[in-house]
C-alpha cells in the first residue's frame, strides 16, 4: 500500500530530488519577487460581496459553509425544489479557504484512489467506483447546464514514476503503462521513468472560479448568502422542532441544516475528533513562453502527480502557468487553523528545488505566487457522512485533499438523507459508517508526526514500510495516495 504525503527527514537511499537538486542560487532566483497570495483567488477579479446576517431569519434549509460542499448543497436544493427557502452562512467569504486554493483536480474517485477504496470497502468498491464516475459526469453536466464558467477541461491525469520501485507500482495498478519514452512524449521531464494516463477519471477546473460561479448560480436560484457570519452554536427544540443556529449578529431558524464546515470545528461535538487540519503548500509560475512550452510538451494538459509518499501534484493554468504543490504536509499541535501557518519559507524553497529538478529546461523561470491551505484529513482518507438531531442535521467532511468532485456527491448525500430518501448513494457502507476518530492531544500530534517521519523513511527505502506503518495498515489506517 502506498501512503500519503509527509515531511522530509531523509534516511537511506537518496531520491531523485536530492540526487539532481539544482544549485541554491537557481532556487533563490526563481523565488525572488514571489508574493504571498493565492493565484486562483486573485484571478477571479473583483468578488461579489454578500451581506452580513443581521437579525432573525427563517429557512427550510440552512447550509453552514460557503465552500464547494455548502454551495453545491444550496444549488442542488433549489434545483430539486425551487420553492425551498435556502440560507447559506459563510464565516469569511465564499470560496476563500480550500475551495479557492486547491490544485483544481476534479477526480472521479470517492475513496482517494483504488487501493484505499479496495482496502476499506472491498465488497462494494466496484459500486463506489461506478458512483464516482457517475458523479463526475453529473458534475460536468451541471457545469454546462447551469452556465458555470470554471474552465473545466476533461484532460485526465498522469501518474508518473520517478523512482524504479514506483514503476513496479504502476504495473501493479492495472492501467496501461507508458514506458519512459512514451510518458516523456506526453510531458517532458527527465525524472519520469514510466506513467499511466487516466484519460476519463479526472477533469481540471479553476478552483476559485468554480466557487464564485456556484455562489452566483445559487443567488440566481434564490439562495440567500451571508458572508462574515460565523455560525457559533446549534440548538434544537425537542425531537421534532426547528434547528436554531446563532451568529454574532443574528440567527437562522430552519427545518433542516446541512453542515459543510469541513476543516473548521464542527457545530456537533460528536464529529470534532474525526478530522485534523493538515497544511498543504503550492507555487505558481509566471506564464511560460512559447519556447518553454515547446520544451516540455504537455499538449494534452493532463494533471500530473508522482508516485511517492511525499508526492507532488502539478497542472497548467489557462494562461500557461504551472501550479506545483504538495510534498510537505504539516500538522500543528491542537488542530489549529491559522493564517500564520501559511508562511513557511523552507517548504517553498523545497518545492522550487523539486520543480527545477522536474523541469531543468525551465531554468530561469520565476514563481509569481505562493500560498497554502488546510486540508480536512480523516482517518479513512476520504469523506465521511452523517445525520444528527433526529435526522434534522446532515454533515459531510474529511475529504483529505480530494474534494473538488467528491463535494458534489456529498451534497446529494446530505439532501437525500435530510429528505428521508434511500438512494444508491445513501446505502453504501462508506456513507453509512464513520471513520475512527483521531486521538486527543498530545497523542494526535505524536502519532501524526511519527507517521510523517515513517512515510518519508519509506520513500528513502524503495517504498518499504516499517513496523509503525504496517501496524497502521493492520488497524485500517494505512493510506494510498
Amino acid at each position: 500500500m502506498r501512503p500519503g504525503r509527509a515531511s522530509h527527514a531523509g534516511e537511506g537511499r537518496s531520491t531523485v530530488f536530492e540526487r539532481e537538486a539544482p544549485p541554491a542560487a537557481l532556487v533563490d532566483a526563481s523565488l525572488e519577487g514571489t508574493r504571498d497570495g493565492c493565484f486562483w483567488l486573485e484571478d477571479v477579479g473583483d468578488a461579489v460581496a454578500y451581506p452580513v446576517l443581521d437579525g432573525a431569519h427563517a429557512a427550510d434549509l440552512l447550509v453552514v459553509g460557503g465552500g464547494y460542499t455548502g454551495l453545491w448543497t444550496a444549488v442542488k436544493a433549489k434545483v430539486r425544489n425551487p420553492a425551498t427557502r435556502v440560507v447559506l452562512l459563510e464565516a469569511q467569504t465564499v470560496g476563500w479557504a480550500a475551495s479557492g486554493r486547491n490544485g483544481g483536480f476534479c477526480d472521479a474517485s470517492l475513496t482517494h484512489g483504488e487501493e484505499n477504496g479496495r482496502a476499506r470497502w472491498p465488497d462494494e468498491y466496484d459500486t463506489l467506483e461506478r458512483l464516482g464516475q457517475d458523479n463526475l459526469e453529473a458534475l460536468a453536466k451541471a457545469v454546462e447546464a447551469l452556465g458555470i464558467d470554471c474552465e473545466l477541461e476533461r484532460t485526465g491525469s498522469l501518474d508518473v514514476a520517478v523512482e524504479p520501485h514506483q514503476v513496479e507500482w504502476l504495473h501493479e495498478s492495472g492501467g496501461e503503462v507508458l514506458d519512459t519514452a512514451a510518458v516523456r512524449a506526453e510531458v517532458n521531464s527527465p525524472t519520469y521513468l514510466a506513467g499511466v494516463w487516466h484519460r476519463d477519471s479526472t477533469a481540471m477546473v479553476h478552483p476559485a472560479k468554480l466557487a464564485k460561479e456556484l455562489a452566483r448560480v445559487a443567488t440566481g436560484l434564490g439562495v440567500e448568502i451571508f458572508e462574515n457570519s460565523a455560525a457559533e452554536s446549534l440548538e434544537t427544540a425537542g425531537r421534532t422542532g426547528p434547528v436554531l443556529v446563532r451568529t454574532p449578529r443574528g440567527s437562522v431558524r430552519a427545518g433542516r441544516v446541512a453542515l459543510a464546515t469541513n476543516v473548521f470545528p464542527s457545530l456537533l461535538a460528536r464529529t470534532r475528533l474525526l478530522t485534523v487540519p493538515v497544511y498543504d503548500y503550492a507555487l505558481m509560475t509566471e506564464p511560460l513562453s512559447a519556447a518553454q512550452r515547446e520544451e516540455i510538451g504537455w499538449r494534452h494538459r493532463q494533471g500530473v502527480g508522482d508516485m511517492a509518499n511525499q508526492f507532488h501534484y502539478y497542472r497548467l493554468s489557462a494562461d500557461g502557468r504551472i501550479l506545483f504543490g504538495g510534498y510537505d504536509a504539516v500538522y500543528h499541535y491542537g488542530r489549529k487553523v491559522r493564517s500564520a501557518y501559511e508562511d513557511r519559507p523552507a517548504t517553498y524553497r523545497t518545492l522550487a528545488s523539486h520543480f527545477l529538478t522536474t523541469f531543468p529546461q525551465l531554468e530561469g523561470i520565476r514563481f509569481t505566487h505562493r500560498w497554502a491551505g488546510a486540508i480536512d484529513t480523516s482517518t479513512q482518507f476520504c469523506a465521511f457522512h452523517g445525520l444528527a438531531k433526529q435526522g434534522r442535521v446532515a454533515y459531510s467532511a474529511g475529504f483529505t485533499g480530494l474534494g473538488v468532485g467528491a463535494t458534489h456527491f456529498a451534497a446529494d448525500v446530505m439532501l437525500d438523507r435530510l429528505s428521508g430518501e434511500r438512494t444508491p448513494r445513501t446505502e453504501v457502507e462508506m456513507v453509512r459508517k464513520k471513520p475512527l476518530p483521531f486521538p486527543p492531544e498530545p497523542a494526535a500530534a505524536v502519532g501524526i508526526n511519527l507517521t510523517r517521519w515513517a512515510l518519508d523513511r519509506a520513500d528513502h527505502r524503495e517504498g518499504r514500510r516499517n513496523a509503525w506503518l504496517r501496524a497502521l495498515d493492520a488497524a485500517g489506517l494505512g493510506f494510498d495516495s
